[in-house]
């Protein structure tokens, strides 16, 4: 049995903590600055982690300053902040549906995304903040519609997946068809959005994305109790009080939210969403959602997957969003492999 350990407030107020997940969340904390420090000193302009914080504390030359304060942090943070917003949509996303390969760019959230740039794109001709509304409003249609297709007194999980799967493929058509109308100019915009990219990203993409994420995952944390009930079936939830169809779409528009404001942010970056839920879970061998733990890893993973675009591969550097996509592929083969092992698929 797990020594989850109960920490009573003087407010009268009682938090049950599990201590391996909790040392877990700190180290992946841990590792996640680590990576945004070593990326906001790679470049061009290259600087020691030691100069980076002390130009984060205000004792950097006016250059470092520039560098740091102007040009690189908000990219790293805004990596940060799309590695958990992902993260957390692909863990609450894998509980509801009891499938370790329920994740929102699996479900055709970020498919639905990309039409809705798309189309933006291709027919409205509009600029990236057009681009990044088109994104969001296209991720919340996706999840109402795939919501509604999956209802039939409630939605089941395994409804859930195949009603997911099946949309995603409709919205691939809809990206090649919307493709196949552009011109040279508008297809090069389009390719580029979609490969997943944090380049370019100023504070203009972190502030909407920090408020979304400042009220979505606390939400999302604190329904990691009913969540947790829910997988274990919707029979048992009701037995234990929890109201199954309230909490499920509470968690599901906050998912679906939180998916759409990272891919506007960054594009479709792949499998961070599907990959970072599960490696938290192995990490601290707590059943449920383990949304905290993570959302640490998704902001670890996604810093560390652009430091490796930056700096890996000399001058040419690479959309983040290729990176992830050869590690999550890679990730997936081994995770169908073990599950097969293991009797589950």
């Amino acid at each position: 049995m797990k020594a989850v350990k109960a920490i009573r407030t003087p407010g009268g107020l009682s938090v049950r903590v599990d201590p391996r997940a909790a040392l877990v969340v700190v180290l992946l904390l841990a590792a996640a600055s680590t990576a945004a420090v070593v990326l906001v000193g790679s470049g061009d302009f290259p600087m020691t982690p030691g100069e980076v914080v002390e130009t984060l504390l205000g004792n950097g030359t006016p250059a470092q300053e520039f560098i740091v304060r102007d040009v690189r942090l908000p990219r790293v943070l805004v990596a940060l902040l799309v590695g958990a917003a992902l993260a957390v949509g692909g863990a609450v996303f894998q509980s509801i549906s009891r499938n370790p390969l329920g994740s929102p760019d699996v479900l055709g959230f970020g498919q639905g995304s990309s039409v809705g740039a798309l189309t933006v794109i291709v027919l409205f001709k509009g600029d990236a903040f057009a681009t990044a509304g088109g994104a969001i409003v296209g991720g919340l249609v996706t999840g109402a519609a795939v919501y509604l297709l999956a209802w039939k007194r409630g939605v089941h999980g395994y409804r859930l997946v195949l009603v997911g799967i099946g949309v995603a493929a409709m919205l691939t058509g809809a990206i090649h068809y919307l493709i196949t109308k552009a011109n040279l100019v508008d297809a090069t915009r389009a390719v580029v959005w979609m490969t997943g990219s944090l380049d370019g990203r100023d504070w203009s993409q972190f502030w909407p994305l920090l408020a979304v994420c400042a009220v979505l995952i606390p939400l999302c944390l604190a329904y990691g109790r009913p969540l947790r009930m829910l997988e274990m079936g919707d029979d048992a939830a009701y037995a234990l009080g929890i109201g199954v169809e309230r909490t499920r779409a509470v968690l599901m528009a906050s998912a679906v939210l939180l998916t759409a404001v990272a891919t506007a942010a960054a594009g479709p970056i792949v499998f961070v969403a599907l990959s970072a839920p599960q490696l938290a879970r192995r990490l601290t061998r707590s059943p449920g959602p383990n949304i905290a733990a993570s959302a640490m890893m998704g902001a670890a993973l996604l810093a560390t997957a652009d430091w490796v675009a930056t700096s890996a591969f000399g001058d040419r550097q690479l959309p983040v969003g290729v990176v992830t996509g050869v590690l999550g592929g890679a990730y997936l083969l081994w995770l169908l492999v073990t599950e097969r092992k293991a009797g589950r698929i």
